[in-house]
């Protein structure tokens, strides 16, 4: 048989994105082009690969297994190019980062200037999500996430601060007509501004002091999804209630008097994030510069 590596590839663009839309966005290509070559790939071998509903693709069982050895190979194909990085003077390429919204406001405007300064011929490319992912599956070559447990085979580096701490916060005025909490359990009386994850699920406050942990599930006038938290930041700041979120992203505001600290000694702390990438035998050389950046200048 000869192979179709076109529609080989448009094949695992489609089965990694989940439909025919999100795989044109990610390559650039047409989806009907993209539908035309896996309908090929799929005449060629003679087999269904992908099964397709009004709402998303899936892969049939054999589709599942050409996709596993089909993604080995293109990963194996792109190692073999990549080798020609290692007889030039400084490597070049691109590296897509999966991180959460508050790495990409908090972390990466740390290291992402001076990278890009030391390493001009790499561009870096960055998508933004709350969620876990297989960043293989993804089609990222490196991810960034707080205290993840890791899927076999994947290489964890700290990136940023190895502490933080969450902060709760009110305007001036918020806490003039309504009082200063002295205990987290008195949030329950106040206008809370809490962030909604993808699933629906409200993010639960947590609070720590003196041995005691308290977790409470804040309610109040406004709840926004996690990747919009900026805007819960600024209803505080207008004075429609308390928000909870990571110091450093409620410092400005803290410093210029918009938002008033609230319960500071029970602020909770945590580890600080981890780029974490698959540590197979050969890093890519973009990735590998990128690795060396975070680990030579630290935090």
């Amino acid at each position: 048989m000869v192979a179709d590596l076109p529609a080989a590839r448009a094949f695992v663009a489609v089965a990694t994105a989940g439909g025919f839309r999100d795989a044109a966005e990610a390559t650039g290509i047409s989806a009907s082009s993209l539908s035309g070559a896996v309908k090929r790939l799929e005449s060629q071998l003679g087999v269904r690969l992908l099964n397709r509903t009004a709402r998303s693709v899936v892969t049939t069982e054999a589709g599942g297994h050409v996709l596993e050895r089909l993604q080995a190979a293109m990963a194996d194909v792109e190692a073999a190019l990549d080798r020609a990085n290692d007889y030039r003077e400084a490597p070049s390429g691109t590296i897509r980062l999966n991180v959460p919204v508050n790495a990409a406001r908090l972390v990466l405007p740390h290291i992402l200037p001076g990278f890009v300064e030391a390493f001009p011929a790499i561009r870096v490319e960055i998508a933004a999500e709350h969620g876990f992912v297989d960043i293989l599956a993804a089609g990222c070559d490196a991810g960034i996430r707080y205290d993840e447990r890791l899927t076999k085979n994947m290489v964890a580096v700290p990136i940023g601060p190895a502490r933080q701490w969450f902060a709760t916060a009110a305007s001036p005025a918020y806490l003039a007509r309504h009082g200063r909490p002295r205990h987290p359990n008195d949030l329950i009386d106040h206008a809370c501004l809490p962030g909604r994850f993808g699933s629906g699920a409200v993010a639960a406050w947590e609070f720590e002091h003196g041995g005691e942990t308290v977790r409470i599930e804040p309610t109040g006038p406004v709840v926004v999804d996690v990747s919009a938290m900026d805007l819960a930041v600024s209803a505080a700041i207008s004075g429609c209630g308390v928000v909870h979120l990571f110091e450093d992203w409620l410092r400005p505001m803290l410093d210029s008097g918009a938002l008033e600290p609230v319960l500071e000694p029970w602020w909770q702390s945590f580890g600080g994030p981890f780029l974490y990438y698959h540590g197979r035998d050969h890093v890519p050389a973009p990735l590998k510069a990128f690795i060396g950046y975070v680990q030579q200048h630290g935090w």
